[in-house]
């Protein structure tokens, strides 16, 4: 019991300095932005910067862990992993509406100003979607190495390979659901993944949308 606790109090440590952080940077940003490109553009200045640092010190954290390391990381006992998933679920939804704000002030402005607002929001719509689709790779690691009734790792994803999966495999998973919206050579065998895969696809395919659309509006109004 002792390990476990341990475990997943370093893990809520490491969240939590993970966030502060990030948090700090991001209100810092936007503290600089806004006064001279609006507070619409601080704002979600600030909030690709919070998911772009979470994305990076998430992957430099997992990238090089062996499935040994990945099973025990992705079971460590963490009270603010929802909560955060959550922060990160609506905050990059509500980011595509700031992002949108953003782009029609961007087809009003001038010279480097447009393209100051124009970069705010390619940062910030390319951050979210990272950061989405990094939530995601999280949650399907701990969904497959969860204990069952048997105390084996529930599993319900074949990746077709004979060694135990690592981080490295569930962002692949991940990712391919976030660009694709289809898994490719992998097979899903659990009904609680099946849910999870078609919350990341619709989530997947409303940013494809949403990156899309502002893409188009950006180079017009650059244009």
């Amino acid at each position: 019991m002792g390990p476990k606790v341990s475990a997943g109090a370093h893990a809520h440590a490491h969240l939590r300095l993970r966030s502060c952080v990030s948090i700090l940077l991001g209100i810092g940003a936007g503290a600089v932005v806004a006064p001279s490109l609006g507070v619409a553009a601080g704002l979600l200045a600030g909030w690709g910067l919070v998911a772009l640092i979470n994305v990076v010190w998430v992957l430099l954290v997992v990238w090089r862990m062996n499935p040994q390391q990945t099973r025990a990381h992705a079971t460590a006992e963490d009270p603010g992993r929802g909560l955060a998933r959550v922060v990160a679920v609506a905050g990059s939804v509500a980011s595509l509406v700031a992002v949108a704000v953003v782009a029609a002030q961007a087809q009003r402005a001038d010279g480097i100003e447009a393209y100051l607002l124009a970069g705010i929001a390619l940062l910030s719509v390319a951050s979210s979607w990272a950061l989405i689709h990094t939530d995601y790779m999280l949650r399907y690691a701990a969904l497959y190495y969860g204990s069952g009734p048997d105390g084996a790792p529930r599993g319900g994803i074949d990746f077709n390979q004979a060694d135990p999966p690592q981080y490295t495999d569930f962002a692949y998973f991940s990712v391919g659901l976030g660009m694709t919206y289809q898994v490719a050579d992998t097979n899903v065998s659990s009904s609680d993944l099946r849910r999870v895969v078609i919350a990341q696809t619709l989530l997947g395919y409303l940013f494809g949308v949403g990156i899309i659309a502002n893409v188009v509006n950006l180079i017009s109004g650059l244009g």
